[in-house]
């Protein structure tokens, strides 16, 4: 089986403002993701982002626009020669449609961990809300949570050190 770390997106990945993030344009990467997810690739960590988009069903933005932010994010990765495995994102939100993907639900977690065949035991999940603490622990894996916009770089060196 394989390891895995799964990352949320706003807050952890790019900079979260306090609002939705709907343009490429808009799509501010943190300090020291790319030399983070660097790392952890390099340790034989599978990175997965999993996130909440629920901007797509309130019409602020479209699945087109998360795709050009995702191209964004991998164009920026390709400077550290790294990349993600995957990205999975819910667009549904609560306020306008319930859906069972939407964290703190575990099911963009359950469909990656079948997909990668990932042992969730030495696997982590490292987000910025309860929520995604919440999803993580439903299937075993280890939850750290960060404040907004943290550089993670000395948590993935703790989690390959581990």
């Amino acid at each position: 089986m394989n390891k895995a770390v799964f990352l949320d997106r706003d807050g952890v990945i790019n900079f979260e403002p306090g609002h939705y993030t709907c343009r490429a344009g808009d799509f501010v990467i943190n300090e020291g993701i790319g030399e983070s997810i660097k790392l952890l690739k390099d340790s034989g960590f599978l990175v997965i982002v999993i996130s909440n988009q629920g901007g797509i069903a309130k019409g602020l933005y479209s699945h087109e626009d998360v795709l050009e932010m995702h191209i964004k994010f991998c164009e920026y990765l390709s400077e550290f020669d790294t990349r993600v495995d995957d990205f999975y994102y819910c667009p549904h939100h609560e306020a306008v449609s319930k859906c069972l993907c939407r964290k703190p639900g575990s099911l963009m977690f359950e469909k990656a961990v079948a997909v990668y065949d990932i042992d969730p035991f030495v696997s982590f999940m490292i987000g910025d809300g309860d929520r995604d603490i919440i999803a993580a622990a439903e299937l075993g894996l280890k939850g750290i949570k960060v404040s907004p916009n943290t550089n993670i770089f000395e948590i993935c060196k703790e989690i390959t050190e581990s």
